[in-house]
C-alpha cells in the first residue's frame, strides 16, 4: 500500500521515547509522504517545529502557522517569524490555522484577527493553507470566501467534521477534504455519509497524530502508521479496496502540492 499522512504533529512529547521507531513503522506501513504540522501549542516555541523533520527526511514536508488556540498569544514577532519560515523550501503550506469555538482557548475576535492576518501572509507567500475549524464553520467559511477565494491557492480542511454543504463550499474554493481517525468512531455516521458523497479526487487521509486514534486504538497514542486504518474506513463507506483509496488520496496530495516521486530534489508548488 502507498499512502500519505497529510497531517501529523511529530514534535509532540508523546513521541519523545520512540520517535525514530515511530517513523520507521510509518514507512513500513506504506506511508510514502507525510505533512508535519508546525503550529503546535505555543507560538514562541513551536512555529518551526515541523521543519527539522522535513530537513532530515526527504519524504516529510512541513507547514508553519499559528493555531487558533494560541491566537491570543500571537505577536508581531511571531508574524515576522512566520514570514521567514514560509519561505523555507520544505514548507509547502501555511497552518494549521483557523477558528475553534469549541474550546475557546482564545477569544473569538482574537482568533479571527490572527486568522485573517495569516491568510494575508499565506497569500503573499503563495502557499496553500491548512484549516482547523471546530464549531465555527459559518465564520470560517465566510472569512475564507471573502479573503482567500480570490487568491486561488486553496488548501486543506484538516480533520473535517462538518456536513456536505460545508464541504462543497470548500471544494468550490479549491480545498481538499481530509479525514482522520474519528471517521472510524461509531457515533460518526454523519461524517461517513459525507465521505461517501464527496468526489474521490477531493479527499485526503490523515492521522492528526498523536491525537484521534482509530476506534480500535482509542485511549492510546495515535501515530502515522495508523493512517492505513483511515483508508480502510473510507474504503468501507465507498465500497472500494483500501489500497485503491490509499493510492487515490496519495495522488490527490501529490497533484495538489505538485510533488512527484519522493526525492530530496523535489521542488514543491510555489505558484
Amino acid at each position: 500500500m502507498r499512502i500519505i499522512d497529510s497531517h501529523a504533529h511529530l514534535e509532540m512529547s508523546q513521541f519523545d521515547d520512540d520517535r525514530c521507531a515511530m517513523l520507521d513503522r510509518a514507512r513500513g506501513a506504506g506511508v510514502e509522504m507525510l505533512l508535519a504540522i508546525g503550529s503546535g501549542t505555543s507560538p514562541a516555541e513551536r512555529l518551526d517545529a515541523a521543519i527539522r523533520f522535513a530537513e532530515q527526511h526527504d519524504w516529510i514536508y512541513a507547514t508553519a502557522g499559528i493555531h487558533p488556540h494560541d491566537a491570543a498569544e500571537a505577536t508581531e514577532e511571531h508574524f515576522a517569524l512566520l514570514d521567514e519560515l514560509g519561505r523555507h523550501a520544505r514548507v509547502i503550506a501555511w497552518g494549521e490555522m483557523g477558528l475553534d469555538y469549541y474550546y475557546d482557548h482564545s477569544p473569538s475576535d482574537a482568533q479571527q484577527r490572527v486568522f485573517r492576518r495569516q491568510l494575508e501572509q499565506a497569500r503573499a507567500a503563495r502557499r496553500p493553507v491548512v484549516i482547523h475549524c471546530r464549531d465555527a464553520w459559518d465564520d470560517c467559511l465566510r472569512i475564507l470566501e471573502q479573503e482567500w477565494r480570490p487568491a486561488g491557492l486553496g488548501g486543506i480542511f484538516h480533520c473535517f467534521t462538518a456536513g456536505v454543504a460545508e464541504a462543497k463550499r470548500g471544494l468550490d474554493m479549491g480545498f481538499l477534504i481530509s479525514f482522520a481517525g474519528n471517521l472510524t468512531y461509531p457515533k460518526m455516521q454523519g461524517l461517513r455519509d459525507v465521505a461517501r458523497e464527496l468526489p474521490l479526487e477531493s479527499i485526503l487521509t490523515e492521522t492528526d497524530s498523536p491525537f484521534l486514534p482509530p476506534q480500535g486504538r482509542r485511549g492510546k497514542r495515535n501515530e502515522p502508521a495508523f493512517v492505513v486504518e483511515v483508508a480502510q474506513a473510507l474504503a468501507n463507506v465507498r465500497k472500494s479496496a483500501a489500497e485503491e483509496i490509499a493510492a487515490i488520496t496519495a495522488a490527490n496530495f501529490q497533484r495538489f502540492f505538485r510533488l512527484g516521486a519522493v526525492s530530496s530534489s523535489l521542488t514543491p508548488r510555489s505558484d
